[in-house]
């Protein structure tokens, strides 16, 4: 089956910074994932040819939608002619439409209200027809504006922040149906947002964006087993997060030091010095009466203790000054204050800039 292909290399001078995107993706949810006021709205609007890029091409499925003269002869088509679907984050429905109306709004020929009412079946709101958007809940309304966004035989569907004013049961209910209907019909996805949990819950792979770049595209797994900087780390709000010394490196294995903490970390690393950041489920409480370097154990004050039904979230803080967050089994007997020992597990010390063999 054909896949078609959205391929973005654009860039753009703001007020700020300079918007420079790189992009390809084919029928599939990526997730454009960065802070506010990273350049992501930006680059939705110059793919929907809402903003002109200074210089780039945008291409799709082998149509290109906007080149710049440096490439060849200048291309830029308009907005109407792209075929992509948008949705906002405020929905931008027409209040004294209905919402079968309001689909069909951009649709042409006689047939224009039952190709609506088929949409608006395929998000399941056929029933709703006839109702305005005062009448229908948050959750309804953007899926009235996505049926809405795809009336026009989008191929590529934009959104931005398309949930956020949404509750989280909600949210969850229309990423299931936002995946599903990808699946069905193929359509090229790109969804914007700030929210972690929103682009690890409906994304196919992630594309980081910091300050108008894009700092690393890939998997889910990819992006967290093997991060590119810290930039990366700190966008996704990792824990743990460390500027280490390589002490040691051998074949499969090499040891870290981090204000004098020394950690094994179970592959060959290259340089001075690294970045990386520790995951809270891979360190474990031990015997704090046999607490030494010499078994790779380390003591620790519990700072703060956060309950959860299964675990405890401790924030214990090191000798060398540094602080670490730890999930861990519950322990009846902790409490700030407390004297711990610790063991960090090698498959938990996660290092910037490397690739995992799988």
């Amino acid at each position: 089956m054909h896949s078609p292909r959205l391929q973005i290399d654009i860039e753009k001078r703001l007020s700020n910074f300079n918007l420079r995107v790189n992009l390809s993706l084919e029928s599939e949810i990526l997730v454009l994932f960065g802070p506010s006021g990273a350049g992501k709205t930006q680059t939705l609007n110059a793919i929907a040819g809402l903003i002109t890029p200074d210089r780039g091409e945008i291409l799709f499925d082998g149509t290109t939608l906007f080149r710049s003269r440096e490439r060849e002869e200048t291309v830029n088509l308009p907005a109407r002619l792209r075929h992509i679907g948008y949705v906002f984050q405020h929905y931008a429905l027409f209040p004294h439409m209905t919402a079968l109306q309001n689909v069909a709004y951009p649709l042409k020929g006689d047939d224009a209200g039952g190709r609506a009412l088929e949409l608006l079946r395929q998000m399941n709101l056929d029933d709703l027809a006839g109702r305005y958007p005062h009448e229908l809940s948050g959750g309804q309304q953007q899926r009235v504006a996505i049926a809405r966004a795809l009336a026009a035989e989008s191929k590529v569907l934009l959104l931005d922040e398309p949930f956020s004013a949404l509750d989280q049961s909600i949210r969850q209910r229309l990423h299931d149906e936002l995946r599903a209907l990808q699946s069905r019909t193929g359509l090229v996805v790109l969804y914007v947002t700030h929210n972690l949990e929103d682009a690890l819950t409906v994304g196919n792979r992630l594309a980081i964006i910091h300050h108008g770049r894009i700092e690393q595209v890939g998997t889910i797994d990819e992006i967290f087993r093997s991060p590119r900087n810290t930039d990366v780390m700190e966008i996704l709000g990792l824990p743990n997060i460390f500027q280490a010394r390589v002490v040691e490196a051998s074949k499969g294995c090499s040891l870290i030091d981090w204000k004098g903490l020394r950690m094994a970390v179970n592959r060959e690393l290259s340089g001075e010095t690294v970045s990386g950041y520790i995951l809270p489920t891979e360190i474990e409480l031990t015997d704090s009466s046999r607490c030494s370097d010499s078994d790779g154990t380390v003591p620790g004050t519990v700072i703060s203790l956060r309950h959860s039904t299964t675990h405890h979230r401790l924030t214990v803080r090191l000798a060398n000054g540094c602080e670490l967050d730890v999930a861990i089994g519950k322990v009846e007997t902790l409490r700030p204050g407390s004297t711990i020992c610790l063991r960090i597990k090698e498959d938990g010390v996660i290092v910037a800039g490397t690739t995992i063999a799988r």
